[in-house]
C-alpha cells in the first residue's frame, strides 16, 4: 500500500474515532440529578462523578435503562421494588469501597435524602 493510501486510512480512522467519542460524550446524561426519594425526601445524585469513578454504565444500568424517569417507571410497573436500586446498587457499592479502603459514598439513608 502506498504512503498516500495509509495517510487516507489514518485520517478516516481518526475522524471515525472523533465522531464516536463525540457521541459517547453526548450520551452521558445529566451531570447532576435529583432522584425521587419517597417520604424521606429527594436524593441529589452526582451522576457524572459516578460515571467518572465507575467507567462502566452497566454497573448501575444493568438494573434499569439509561433514560430519564426509568426508575420511577419501573416502580410504577412493579418491575422494580422500592429501595431496590438503593440497597442493591448504591449502598452495596459504597460499603464495598469503604471495606476496601477506597473513597466511598454515603451508607446511611440520612446522608443522601434531604427533607424539604
Amino acid at each position: 500500500m502506498r504512503l498516500s493510501g495509509i495517510v487516507v486510512l489514518m485520517i478516516v480512522f481518526l475522524m471515525s474515532l472523533a465522531a464516536a467519542l463525540a457521541v459517547a460524550e453526548q450520551n452521558k446524561g445529566a451531570e447532576q440529578m435529583e432522584l425521587e426519594g419517597g417520604t424521606r425526601g429527594p436524593v441529589p445524585f452526582p451522576h457524572r462523578q459516578h460515571q467518572d469513578n465507575l467507567e462502566d454504565c452497566n454497573a448501575c444500568h444493568a438494573l434499569f435503562p439509561q433514560e430519564a424517569g426509568a426508575i420511577g417507571k419501573l416502580h410504577a410497573e412493579g418491575t422494580l421494588k422500592r429501595q431496590q436500586v438503593m440497597k442493591e446498587q448504591c449502598i452495596a457499592c459504597h460499603r464495598e469501597n469503604k471495606r476496601e479502603g477506597k473513597d466511598s459514598g454515603p451508607t446511611l439513608c440520612s446522608q443522601c435524602h434531604q427533607r424539604k
